[in-house]
């Protein structure tokens, strides 16, 4: 059995140099159905791409989150923002989001699967979530910040003001568009400085997986 390995902690991460984060100009909000198209156009030539969800925060006891209202796809290049409310996107998102052509990548995504799921009423595939990658590698659970300080020695901030605001807005704030981003970006820069073969990947929900 391996012998588990520890993290950087929080403060130990707070040492090092800032995270190289997408900066706004390479963020797109698809409004249109030829950004939609656009978006899923450029992110279908990608093997790997960073994936991740946001929801509308729930404060109220028994109270049932509508969410996501967020879904980020995102290459090394361009980060692409889709806003569910936008339900002109929903097939073109569909198609991004069970396509096994095109491994989405991010951290902790089983609760973000099942949220999907009930919103759109499908089952997200090719998913390498890179929690089940560090657990192999003798890890317990480890978040982004954790992943980015052990992988590219880089300060990952996230702000719980931000991660905590209203997801749901027809208009997202530039902080908001920032923190949701660089969220999915991250988990691709971790995925591109381990120089991992995909055959030793554990890339779940593949077509052969669901037969």
């Amino acid at each position: 059995m391996t012998d588990r390995r520890k993290a950087p902690t929080k403060t130990e991460s707070a040492l090092l140099e800032p995270f190289a984060a997408l900066p706004l100009e390479r963020i797109v909000v698809p409004a249109t159905m030829e950004q939609f198209s656009a978006a899923a156009e450029d992110l279908l030539r990608h093997r790997f791409v960073g994936f991740d969800t946001e929801s509308k925060p729930t404060f109220n006891k028994g109270e049932t989150s509508t969410g996501p209202h967020v879904i980020q796809l995102t290459t090394l290049e361009t980060a692409y923002i889709f806003q569910l409310h936008r339900s002109e996107g929903h097939e073109v998102l569909v198609h991004l989001l069970e396509s096994v052509a095109m491994v989405k990548v991010g951290f902790d995504l089983k609760s973000d699967q099942g949220h999907l799921t009930r919103k759109l009423g499908i089952q997200t595939r090719a998913i390498l979530d890179l929690n089940r990658l560090f657990q192999q590698e003798g890890y317990t659970s480890i978040g982004v910040r954790a992943a980015v300080a052990l992988v590219l020695n880089q300060k990952f901030r996230k702000s719980k003001h931000v991660s905590t605001s209203n997801w749901g807005l027809r208009e997202l704030s530039p902080s908001q568009l920032l923190y949701a981003a660089n969220d999915a970006y991250a988990a691709l820069k971790v995925l591109e400085a381990l120089h991992r073969p995909e055959s030793e990947l554990p890339i779940s929900n593949l077509e052969d997986d669901l037969a």
